[in-house]
């Protein structure tokens, strides 16, 4: 996508300086726009777990990188593949609800174990980088593509009007390689000439919603409103929504999907207003090892100062955290919930639009394989 009238992708390879990799730093935005050099195995798994980036697709694209750079490292040590195994669990450690890492970085086990030599890895993992890279922004653009029709329909229906569409948390090209997920349709529909308008929840407590969906939103044009999280309820039980579209960590294989926290209560109110609720994924994310999702997907639990403390700018300008509750309180932290099936309209991938049932989950896999 373009920002500052330029042309970014979430991660890039720096030309001219193989072995650095340049991600842009989700933590400074939207105050500032800063870029990072990821050269170590630290460099990314710091980048990961401390949420310089964010969001399922670039964190596996980012852990496909840190195996690049684990190659690298591994070739000074007494027990090579050894190494890049430890590597693979540190990384897949640092966030343990986003599938996408996992699925990214046993891609690059896999194909290194299938070299005939380790001086072929180097070469190899990052041939994978890129196809996951390169894969990721592909099947964004293309769940696009799929969740416009829905948007053109409820525009006809609406006879021009903007068509009012909720988030939850940042499922942008930010969370992405480029275009995002739930964020797909959105630019597609504005790059056909048709009106939309975005409420934008702010998502406690990381506040990415805030952030960053809604400076990725203003970066490309489109009408949007930042809602307190609470407000939800209130817009779609007074039809000022139309259309509710959250991203996902992780979807079961019979459709429940983990998100972002909140994403929960989002689905109830949608399903009570008769409001379509649609999950955008890449079918990366699908995880087809499990099944009911609220007893089996493990929940990230953060640290309680995120709870505790906000960050944002000062009236001096100053970039400032300050704690908005009584020293000493306690906080609890869980970073995501999981929404049922039966209240999910329908998952769009870049596959297709199916079900959120096994059955249908299964036949779109197959058949496109």
């Amino acid at each position: 996508m373009r920002t500052q009238g330029k042309h970014y992708r979430t991660i890039w390879e720096v030309p001219n300086q193989p072995g650095i990799v340049q991600v842009i730093d989700q933590g400074k935005l939207p105050h500032a726009f800063n870029t990072i050099d990821l050269i170590s195995v630290e460099d990314f798994r710091r980048a990961i777990a401390d949420m310089q980036i964010r969001g399922a697709g670039l964190i596996g694209a980012t852990a496909a990188y840190g195996m690049v750079a684990a190659t690298r490292m591994a070739l000074a040590s007494d027990a090579p593949f050894s190494f890049i195994q430890e590597v693979a669990e540190t990384l897949m450690r640092t966030r343990p609800t986003a599938v996408n890492l996992a699925w990214a970085v046993r891609q690059q086990l896999d194909a290194l174990a299938a070299c005939a030599s380790r001086l072929e890895w180097a070469g190899v993992a990052l041939q994978i980088a890129r196809r996951i890279a390169d894969g990721d922004a592909q099947a964004c653009r293309r769940i696009g593509e799929l969740t416009l029709p829905l948007i053109q329909k409820i525009a006809e229906a609406k006879n021009g009007a903007p068509v009012n569409i909720l988030t939850h948390c940042n499922a942008g090209w930010l969370a992405f390689v480029d275009y995002g997920t739930a964020t797909a349709g959105i630019y597609a529909a504005h790059e056909a000439g048709v009106p939309v308008h975005v409420w934008v929840d702010e998502t406690r407590p990381r506040n990415q919603g805030a952030s960053l969906t809604a400076w990725e939103l203003a970066e490309q044009g489109i009408p949007h409103h930042l809602i307190a999280d609470n407000m939800g309820g209130h817009l779609m039980q007074h039809g000022m929504v139309d259309l509710v579209i959250v991203g996902a960590d992780r979807v079961t294989r019979r459709g429940d999907a983990a998100n972002k926290i909140g994403t929960y209560l989002k689905a109830l109110a949608a399903k009570d207003n008769n409001i379509p609720f649609y999950v955008a994924l890449p079918s990366s994310t699908f995880d087809l090892s499990m099944d009911d999702g609220i007893a089996e997907i493990p929940v990230e639990e953060r640290g309680a100062e995120e709870v505790r403390e906000m960050t944002g700018v000062l009236k001096d300008g100053t970039l400032a955290s300050v704690r908005i509750c009584p020293a000493g309180t306690p906080a609890c932290n869980y970073g995501f919930d999981v929404t049922p099936a039966r209240l999910i309209t329908g998952l769009i991938c870049e596959l297709g639009i199916c079900d959120p049932t096994e059955s249908a989950i299964r036949m779109l896999l197959t058949v496109t394989q």
